[in-house]
Parts: structure tokens; sequence; C-alpha cells
């Protein structure tokens, strides 16, 4: 899936500028990285709108088109409204098809309801993660990571090295040394809510817990 933006360069800075921009439906923004210098941009909201509804929108690289010239880009940061659905502020940074680059993608969990130790054990899955940072080429970067847990038994636990990565992918913490191969889903024992009834004291007992009053008149 390949993603257009346009967006225009633009000259006026400062926390007026970004101001009036926001006012106008446009999006401040700035693209850096490749060696080259940082370009301050412009974007319209409504363009941007329509993207976001895209997971690959965050993680694949974007085709930029300022004013004509395409630049490869990753998003690496959006700043949204405090309580708007307005963006606020957005950060590309170029990306150069010979070298490796960072990213974080989704984890794509499939096969929960089939897993033994859902379907036969009473157990429940617990998704400890819902990203993965890998390292690679910019045309390997996948949408996401499929992890199948059509297999897991309760108790059972799936690390970082179980994941099935792409050719040319690698997931950086596992770069970093076995020590960092941290657990991502695993199947525990569902917890059970016991209902407690408060069972009312049956009424010969409420009678003697209570002091009897002696009635009648003292004999004088």
């Amino acid at each position: 899936m390949s993603i257009e933006l346009n967006a225009e360069l633009r000259d006026d800075m400062g926390k007026g500028a970004s101001r009036r921009l926001r006012h106008a439906n446009k999006i401040p923004a700035i693209v850096y990285g490749a060696g080259k210098d940082p370009e301050s941009l412009t974007l319209e909201q409504k363009d941007v709108q329509y993207q976001l509804k895209y997971e690959a929108f965050y993680t694949q690289v974007l085709e930029l088109n300022i004013g004509g010239k395409k630049q490869d880009v990753l998003l690496r940061d959006l700043q949204h409204h405090p309580y708007k659905q307005s963006i606020l502020h957005m950060d590309f940074q170029r990306v150069d098809a010979k070298k490796e680059v960072h990213v974080k993608v989704p984890l794509h969990f499939i096969n929960e309801d089939v897993a033994p130790g859902v379907k036969t054990e009473g157990g429940a899955v617990n998704h400890v993660v819902s990203e993965v940072e890998i390292v690679c080429l910019p045309k390997d970067i996948p949408e996401f990571i499929e992890v199948d847990l059509g297999e897991l038994h309760m108790g059972e636990i799936v690390h970082l090295s179980d994941l099935k990565m792409p050719a040319g992918v690698e997931v950086l913490a596992l770069k970093q040394g076995e020590e960092h191969d941290s657990a991502i889903a695993s199947i525990h024992v569902r917890k059970v809510v016991e209902e407690h009834e408060e069972v009312e004291a049956a009424p010969e007992a409420a009678e003697e817990a209570e002091p009897k009053e002696e009635g009648g008149e003292s004999e004088s």
C-alpha cells in the first residue's frame, strides 16, 4: 500500500504562525534526516485525517510530495489535540533506501479462541505488548507481525524469539542479547470473582441476640 501526502514549504515560524495555520485547518510539520537540512511544512488537516484510519500510515514508508518534489519518509511523531480530533503537529524522517531503519510495528494475534489453553483448559490470553520494534531496510518494513497462538497451552508464554519474522527483518531487542527476549503473550488462569451471598440471621437467632424487655409494674 502506497500512501502519498501533499505538503507545502512554509517560512512563517513561531507559535502565532502555527496557531493561524491550525485555525485554517492546516497542520504545521517538519521533515528531517538523510544528511539534509530540516524543512518546515504545512499539510491539510483533511488529507491527514483521511489517512489516520490506515494502520500502514504509522509504520510504512510514506511519499511526501513537497511542491512537486517527492521524498520517502517515515512518520516519527504525531501530536493530537487534547480533546479534539485534530492533529497539532507532525514529524517526518527522510529515509535512505540503502540504510536500515528502526520502526515499531503492531502485533496481530490470531487463533486465540482455538488455543488449547483457552478452548479446553479454561484460560485467558494476556497480551503483554501490542507492538515490536524492528530493524530492516525501508523496503522490507512489514505492516504488522502475525502471532499465532493456536497451539498455546495454559501457563505457556510466547517470547520475542518465537516470532516468525519476514526475510531481512530483525527484532531490535534480540540484537541486544538473549536477556532481552521478553514475553509478548501468555495464557493464564482466569480470575474468578466469587459472589458471597449475605445470609440473613434466622428470626429466632435474631430474637436471642436482642435483650428482652421485662414488662409490667413492679410490686410494692
